[in-house]
């Protein structure tokens, strides 16, 4: 897989599993999407099935822009390890989304103190050379920024009862202290010498403990990860 990030949360597994399958909640914690709602025939949207479910989900690129696709998952809560898995299969045809087609899944690891949780995943970016290009030194990094940011707010929920709309608050509460910071220095006397420590400090000083942060993430395989099997039961939306 191109893109993967893990995370060890002190949570059960089942408030986990519910707070990544069913997608009220998990809109409400990924930074990714905007929207994520089962398609009708797929009827229950409380998560609590295992089999393929199809769904639709849609970014708010800009005030006016919303780019929107389909996919299908399934997840398997009864394994013979105690671990859980869950995969997906997902595409866009809007013209305007860098993303053509893609595929990832889920790993839920039981651990002594909570759960060990990773995602690993992979897509197709389209606009020939120059899609492949921007993927590479944009939209793959933030990408991958993304989804550990993401993932350590929804840790937060899980061990602290931070909804994830007060944590991404107080995120950009302190972003904007770091940049009022930075903005003070550069208009104050002694600019020349003031500025360079504050810019250190605004990137340097670690968040707060409540405040969600990408680089808390493992962003690099331990060792070689296989795809789970179950991803090759789904077919491309």
């Amino acid at each position: 897989m191109g893109l993967y990030v893990e995370t060890r949360i002190r949570t059960d597994p089942e408030t986990l599993w519910e707070r990544t399958q069913d997608p009220g909640r998990h809109q409400r914690w990924d930074l990714r999407f905007t929207e994520i709602a089962l398609l009708p025939e797929d009827g229950t949207e409380d998560g609590a099935g295992d089999g393929p479910r199809r769904f639709r989900y849609a970014t708010r690129v800009l005030p006016f822009l919303v780019v929107a696709g389909t996919g299908v998952s399934a997840g398997e809560r009864h394994r013979a390890g105690g671990d859980r898995v869950s995969a997906l299969r997902f595409a866009s045809a809007h013209p305007l989304s860098l993303l053509a087609e893609g595929s990832g899944y889920w790993r839920y690891v039981p651990t002594a103190d909570g759960v060990r949780f990773l995602t690993g995943y992979d897509y197709r970016p389209r606009w020939g050379r120059f899609g492949r290009a921007a993927d590479r030194l944009l939209f793959r990094p933030l990408m991958g920024w993304a989804t550990a940011w993401s993932f350590d707010r929804l840790r937060l929920w899980c061990e602290h009862g931070t909804a994830p709309e007060r944590s991404r608050d107080r995120w950009l509460l302190e972003l904007a202290a770091r940049a009022l910071l930075v903005a003070l220095c550069a208009a104050g006397p002694g600019a020349a010498a003031t500025l360079p420590l504050a810019c250190a400090a605004a990137l340097l000083v670690p968040p707060s403990s409540r405040v969600p942060a990408a680089r808390r993430c493992l962003r690099v395989p331990p060792a070689r990860t296989r795809e789970p099997r179950l991803l090759d039961t789904l077919e491309q939306p």
